[in-house]
């Protein structure tokens, strides 16, 4: 097989959409032999910043000189990017190879796994044959059900921010999310959780005395913000004075504070991880696509953020970082999506907006886009047929000394940052 079938195989299953259930991960895994069992975890779920936070604990594992496997979805630029090992992406031969190993088994299951099933089978034997320490882990969508949660030996569980989202599949209510999430949590295991809601924390905590699981509580109150410019930002954490962190936005140190957290629990359980780890491992983390600058002039920021949360972490960052600055927004959205909650809160901020359809089945056409945001917003809008033709479109009307910020959904952010950074001159 070479890539462009084997990620044909992949995808080929797409159809599948999301199966609440673990009886075809655990079939499929048992035919591999069980790679996930010769490893170590920590597992990671919530509905914004498990990605960052998750992201932030495989650089600090690193540095500490742990062999460490990060498990991310959905990828920026390249499928290959959701499996890394210290920090590198498998080869698309490495690839190739392990799917030519899993596809015999999952096509002689009477019922074939799903894509995602299909792609966390891949990553826990590559970890293992990577020989992998640690393997940072993050749920796709879910918890006790997700796919991910057929491992046995999790070092720590992470709770990040909870939030509404994904709702047909979650629960209709911030606990009933919570209750989903904290299935991941192992009983006499630590979970590490991010500081939210106190009915939210109420069913965490819960879960921790019902598992006997160590809780260990982030403390934003210990977070001591130093300075912040779009090159990063400077803060103190309780002992550890004067970090830097290359993520933008005040929600990233919230982030970074759950993070230590869960670097507390590990260091609890015998993990050997120095304050210089922690401080290098900051520092030199990447993101890609969260509140990113991907040029200066004019200035150009892309944003991944797709729900209500995400939405209001955006809005005080460009209040805190471009204060009295009007901005031409470059947007897409999922028609799924509570977009109207999205626009009111960037309508303060907005000079005009420019449209694109993201490349999702899910998408809402530009054309429609545009036509709500003018008739509900009054603002201009101009559609436009690709992601290139947006992007080169937004920064024309942006023009010298300007700014664009592209957000609204994951899906196209991969599209944004290989047009400004690789543009097509026509």
């Amino acid at each position: 097989m070479n890539i462009k079938d084997t990620l044909n195989y992949i995808h080929s299953v797409s159809w599948l959409g999301t199966i609440p259930g673990l009886e075809r991960i655990r079939a499929l895994l048992e035919r591999m032999d069980n790679p996930q069992d010769a490893l170590k975890f920590v597992h990671i779920a919530g509905t914004n910043g498990k990605g960052s936070t998750a992201a932030m604990l495989a650089s600090i594992l690193r540095k500490a000189g742990y062999r460490t496997g990060l498990y991310t979805s959905p990828y920026i630029l390249r499928f290959n990017e959701r499996m890394q090992v210290n920090g590198e992406p498998i080869s698309d031969e490495a690839l190739c190879a392990l799917t030519e190993y899993v596809r015999p088994f999952a096509d002689g299951l009477v019922e074939h796994p799903s894509e995602f099933e299909l792609i966390t089978a891949l990553a826990f034997e590559y970890f293992k044959r990577e020989g992998c320490d640690i393997v940072v882990l993050e749920v796709g969508m879910g918890g006790d059900w997700d796919a991910t949660n057929v491992i046995r030996n999790t070092e720590c569980a992470v709770i990040t921010n909870i939030g509404l989202d994904h709702t047909k599949f979650l629960g209709d209510t911030v606990e009933a999310i919570a209750r989903t999430k904290s299935g991941i949590i192992k009983p006499g295991r630590p979970c590490a959780l991010y500081h939210q809601q106190a009915s939210v924390e109420a069913v965490i905590e819960g879960a921790c005395r019902e598992k006997g699981a160590p809780l260990y509580k982030a403390d934003f109150a210990a977070i001591a913000p130093i300075a912040a410019s779009l090159e990063g930002q400077r803060f103190d954490l309780g002992g550890m004075k004067d970090l830097f962190l290359p993520l933008l936005g005040a929600h990233q140190l919230n982030n970074a504070c759950t993070a230590l957290t869960a670097i507390r629990a590990l260091r609890d359980r015998g993990w050997r991880i120095p304050d210089a780890a922690v401080r290098e491992g900051l520092a030199t983390v990447s993101w890609p696509g969260r509140f990113q600058v991907l040029k200066k002039e004019p200035l150009f920021l892309v944003d991944g953020g797709h729900n209500p949360q995400c939405l209001a972490a955006l809005e005080t960052a460009l209040r805190d970082y471009l204060p009295g600055r009007k901005l031409v927004f470059l947007c897409g959205v999922m028609a799924d999506k509570d977009y109207s909650d999205m626009f009111r809160r960037l309508t303060p901020f907005a000079s005009a907006f420019v449209t694109v359809t993201p490349d999702n089945p899910r998408a809402l056409p530009a054309g429609e886009l545009s036509a709500y945001i003018e008739r509900t917003l009054g603002l201009p809008a101009t559609p436009c047929a690709t992601v290139e033709g947006g992007v080169r479109k937004a920064i024309a009307l942006a023009g010298e000394g300007g700014a664009v910020c592209a957000c609204g959904s994951l899906y196209m952010v991969g599209e944004i940052i290989e047009a400004v950074q690789h543009p097509i001159h026509s």
